[in-house]
């Protein structure tokens, strides 16, 4: 499969500053990334959000070429058409990895950050773990929703150890592994995205 990379200044030097976040936790070398626009959803456009957005994937297996990542292409439909300027997938092993991904995609500065992989009880799903760190306030009742959308279909739904927050002006959070599960959250979202990054950047005032 060929991959599109964005060749902006700003795009290049964010991919450059997450090889080396890589590099020095101990993470991949090199991230499987995938073009951006490269699967459109059927839809309307939701009007400019503004913004670059992160998307990092959380699966060893899908890192390591062993089947492909199916979160990733969904997730930047979804942010594409809110308006959201997304970077190419990241697909990272599970572990450092994910925070080192965080780390070089919060140096872009972007408005979302949005995780899919890791968020189960497996020895190696880590996301959260990573994640936390990064995190300067939660948003407790995102989560509690997805959960409970979830649960409304599958009761492993409320094993998700998922996170939800702002760090500083960027808001992160983290979906599951499976598409389905990405487009439950993303549900979720729909309705308050703008209204959320527009209160984390300073807008939608009282």
């Amino acid at each position: 499969m060929s991959h599109q990379h964005d060749s902006t200044p700003s795009a290049d030097a964010g991919k450059k500053a997450a090889d080396k976040e890589f590099t020095d936790d101990g993470g991949a070398a090199t991230a499987a990334v995938h073009a951006p626009g490269a699967h459109k959803a059927a839809g309307h456009s939701h009007g400019p959000v503004g913004g670059r957005a992160g998307i990092v994937i959380a699966s060893t297996r899908a890192a390591a070429g062993i089947y492909p990542d199916e979160t990733g292409p969904v997730i930047e439909d979804w942010l594409t058409e809110h308006g959201f300027d997304p970077q190419p997938v990241v697909v990272v092993p599970d572990g450092g990895a994910v925070g080192a991904a965080i780390r070089g995609l919060l140096m872009l500065d972007p408005a979302v950050i949005i995780t899919s992989g890791g968020t189960g009880l497996s020895p190696d799903d880590a996301t959260p773990e990573m994640t936390a760190p990064f995190l300067d306030r939660e948003i407790p009742g995102i989560m509690e929703e997805i959960r409970r959308v979830g649960a409304t279909k599958t009761p492993t739904a409320v094993l998700s150890r998922g996170h939800a927050g702002a760090a500083g002006t960027t808001f992160i959070i983290n979906l599951p592994g499976s598409p389905k599960g990405v487009m439950d959250g993303l549900a979720v979202l729909d309705p308050i995205i703008d209204h959320l990054c527009g209160q984390l950047r300073g807008g939608h005032g009282h």
